[in-house]
């Protein structure tokens, strides 16, 4: 396809999802900001958002966003702890969506093939819930994908306003309050005050995982699972009439208080109907921590040069990150003793996955079971790989409006101490003096970078370098992400069918979009 036509493509399938976003409803109605407590501000414009205030490039996205945890889910699916999972709850395909959107969740998420944003692992609930309860309530497709993005919104933002605090990705579980209830809710064509008090009854008792069981057992299972259903019976008590604080958030004995370092308040309204979070999404290609992504692309471009590799033909090799990459393998290192490690652990181990790629050519979710994991070969390899602080990496880190860069300006010299706690001295000085601006994240990056360098026994060294991964926010990302997804889907066995059909997604009625999701789930 020429440049030319596929502009002209683009434009029209632009044309198109703006059409049938403003055929499908009226206009949204506007508040004055600043006249409320930020969870009424944003429960009010969750509750009135209608398709066509909604940027087709947004929705696009979270068309992408629907096909990618679904195929997370499917690859969960197939795990054996996942198989356990569906024994004890039942198949996410369920008559009941408030149980069926927590086992979407729970599949989707504990393999780290999720995808993230900022700030979150969003699509957990967000994605999960708006499925369970389109399929219940008979949605049309452009009703799920609003439902979806008005999840993203509000999940990102609560999460934003925390994201300066001790808990940081998959840890940080209160997102999935906050995008279970708006994806429920939204779904249910609810009023402001049910947002109002369902967000104040999940908040009420955050869920705070401990590590230990994070990292050495199969309760990770459980990180999304849990507050989705706390989620459930937060908007069953607030449709039964009950009531919650609307100043949770910012109250001195309210979420913020106990969950952040640094409070971000202003951080859960900001921007609304203008700056989309969703603009931030990063997919995830690989399954696996924060820190695996680009070391991963970077090993396979190097398998490719190289061809098989065996153990015995490495000398060494040296995996160079931020400051992101080496806390998360740092806390799992200490768990991953090799074969018959903990999953909780492995999935956010980088020498296995890099050690993996270099022998076989690729990294996916079979990599983590049996007889894959029970390579030994794997294991020598892994324990040749050594990790390596790179400054400008982490620089660029906190450049980016992902994971962290844009929560750090926002907070200005206030994040100075969290900034310390997170990597001392040398990272205040890196980072050095940030402020707020207007951006709008619509040119959002995530730059988690990684280099990896080969030392060959007979004296060859080759080594590879990516910034931003492949699927994380960047330009690549904004033009490609459907031909991404696309491929994510089909390599977990997704039908073809669910794959051609999902950039129609926007124009299926009720009817094609339960049997859509009978056949992403049910062959």
């Amino acid at each position: 396809m020429t440049a030319v036509l596929a502009e002209s493509v683009a434009r029209a399938l632009c044309d198109d999802w703006a059409e049938q976003a403003e055929a499908s409803s009226p206009s949204t109605a506007r508040r004055p900001a600043g006249t409320d407590t930020p969870l009424r501000e944003l429960s009010h414009w969750a509750a009135t958002l209608r398709p066509q205030a909604v940027p087709c490039r947004v929705l696009k996205l979270a068309a992408s966003q629907v096909l990618s945890q679904i195929a997370s889910i499917r690859a969960g699916l197939q795990h054996p702890l996942g198989r356990k999972l569906v024994a004890a709850f039942g198949h996410p395909m369920q008559r009941d969506p408030r149980q069926a959107a927590g086992v979407f969740a729970a599949l989707g998420s504990w393999l780290n093939l999720d995808d993230t944003a900022y700030a979150g692992h969003l699509s957990n609930s967000t994605v999960a819930v708006p499925l369970a309860f389109a399929y219940a309530r008979r949605l049309d497709g452009l009703s799920l994908l609003t439902s979806v993005v008005v999840a993203n919104e509000c999940a990102a933002r609560i999460t934003a306003s925390a994201t300066l605090g001790p808990l940081r990705g998959q840890s940080a579980v209160h997102t999935h309050l906050a995008g279970a209830v708006a994806g429920r809710l939204h779904a249910d064509r609810a009023s402001a005050s049910l947002y109002e008090n369902a967000f104040g009854l999940a908040f009420a008792m955050p869920n705070w995982p401990l590590m230990r069981a994070f990292l050495a057992s199969d309760a990770r299972l459980f990180n999304t699972f849990t507050p989705v259903r706390t989620a459930m019976d937060a908007c069953d008590a607030a449709y039964a009439g009950l009531r919650g604080a609307p100043d949770i958030m910012e109250h001195s004995d309210g979420f913020l208080a106990r969950f952040a370092t640094v409070p971000l308040p202003q951080a859960v309204a900001k921007g609304l109907g203008r700056r989309w979070h969703t603009d931030t999404l990063s997919f995830k290609m690989h399954p696996g921590g924060p820190g695996i992504d680009a070391a991963v692309d970077c090993a396979q471009e190097i398998h490719r040069e190289l061809g098989p590799l065996r153990p015995q033909d490495v000398a060494e090799v040296v995996v160079e990150a931020s400051l992101y990459t080496l806390f998360a393998g740092q806390r799992a290192a200490a768990y991953v003793t090799g074969p018959g490690s903990p999953l909780g652990a492995l999935v956010l181990d980088v020498p296995y996955p890099v050690a993996t790629t270099l022998l076989t050519g690729e990294f996916s979710v079979d990599d983590f079971s049996s007889p894959a994991v029970d390579d030994l070969d794997r294991w020598a390899l892994a324990k040749r790989i050594r990790l390596e602080h790179d400054t400008e990496m982490t620089r660029e880190l906190f450049l980016s409006d992902a994971p962290f860069g844009e929560a750090v300006r926002e907070a200005g010299e206030l994040a100075v101490p969290w900034l310390r706690g997170f990597g001392g001295d040398e990272l205040v000085d890196l980072v050095g003096a940030v402020r707020a601006d207007d951006r709008d994240f619509s040119s959002s990056t995530k730059a988690t970078g990684a280099r990896v360098t080969v030392r060959l026994t007979d004296g060859r060294t080759i080594s590879r370098t990516r910034l931003i991964p492949i699927g994380a926010a960047g330009p690549e990302t904004r033009h490609s992400h459907a031909d991404l997804v696309r491929e994510k889907f089909l390599s977990v066995g997704g039908p073809h069918e669910v794959a051609d059909t999902v950039d129609r997604l926007h124009r299926m009625r009720p009817s094609a979009v339960r049997r859509w999701i009978e056949t992403a789930f049910l062959d």
